[in-house]
């Protein structure tokens, strides 16, 4: 009897022990910690800590310090990592491919209409897709418009023949380099400014902060204020960590996550505004402004990329998002 007592005694101090071990949420990304993204990770690890009283601990691993960009999906369907915020563009090559909507050029016009998509049904029923392949969505992040960078300038399609830009592996994206007559280089981010510099590629398509943040404006003399296309943000959890979760502590983390993400969304806006600035003051790299007749010979060379990709992406998604945002082709 006193041998069961000891055993029961050790058995209830273990699992106390256990109780009082924090559960650990790794947080990898491949950007900066002072872009949007970086910034809101920070205020999600704050708010997600407070909200559990100390329950959970957010490690935060920026800059892909732990993963790479082609590595970290597959780390978080491991569970090597347990939450990760992708731009969306990575989900193609996963199979999801109507997320490559957000990669069709110059589909948001503004930040207000992209949001009627992401928080609402499309945003959602995207979600969903993910499931199949232990992911869950947790929220939206925007980070922003993207801009052309180039050692020539760069205002017209012409001015693009023969360059090679940089690009995320999205076949959407892809295609719209080759739209413009330039030739599409897949490339990892954080060797982004090493190939700039050393003229493995000519130039890159990024939203302002990380442009400035990785010190793009060192190795690029002109950069086009475009406005071509968005880079969105999806924060993603491992499934099966994330469904197993004690339920107070999910719906802490949800709440907590929705305030980080408004907080995420309303910085992405003046934070590119001030990362464009700073490239402006750095004297380093000459800021184009688009006539509306180049923009619209930019717009008119891309918007047939829409049509191409509809097989891919999905006739029935692109026609929601033009419901939504109102967009005429």
């Amino acid at each position: 009897m006193h041998r069961i007592l000891i055993a029961l005694a050790t058995a209830l101090a273990f699992s106390a022990a256990q109780a009082q071990q924090p559960i650990v949420i790794k947080f990898s990304h491949v950007v900066a910690e002072q872009t949007p993204k970086g910034k809101a990770a920070l205020k999600f690890k704050e708010l997600a800590e407070q909200a559990t009283k100390g329950r959970v601990k957010v490690e935060i691993y920026p800059n892909s310090s732990l993963f790479k960009d082609g590595e970290e999906m597959e780390a978080l369907q491991l569970g090597s990592v347990q939450m990760l915020a992708p731009s969306v563009a990575k989900f193609g090559p996963l199979g999801v491919r109507e997320f490559e909507v957000f990669d069709l050029p110059y589909m948001f016009d503004n930040f207000d209409e992209m949001h009627k998509v992401t928080n609402g049904p499309v945003g959602a029923m995207l979600f969903k897709k993910l499931e199949s392949k232990g992911i869950a969505g947790l929220a939206y992040w925007d980070n922003g418009f993207k801009v052309m960078s180039a050692n020539k300038p760069i205002r017209v399609p012409a001015d693009y023949k023969g360059l090679k830009m940089r690009i995320q592996s999205s076949k959407v994206l892809g295609d719209q380099i080759k739209a413009l007559g330039a030739i599409p280089q897949v490339m990892a981010f954080s060797e982004v400014y090493q190939a700039l510099q050393t003229g493995v590629v000519d130039g890159t398509e990024n939203p302002p902060s990380n442009f400035y943040t990785q010190k793009m404006q060192e190795v690029q003399k002109y950069l086009a204020l475009t406005d071509h296309g968005v880079i969105e943000y999806a924060v993603i959890a491992n499934k099966k960590f994330w469904d197993g979760l004690p339920a107070d502590v999910r719906s802490a983390l949800q709440g907590a996550m929705k305030d980080a993400t408004k907080f995420a969304n309303d910085i992405a806006k003046s934070e590119n505004d001030e990362a464009m600035e700073a490239v402006r003051k750095s004297g380093k790299t000459q800021i184009l402004t688009l006539t509306a007749e180049e923009k619209a010979a930019m717009k008119k060379a891309l918007v047939v990329v829409h049509k191409e990709n509809e097989s891919r992406v999905g006739k029935d998604i692109i026609a929601e998002v033009y419901k939504e945002t109102g967009f005429k082709p």
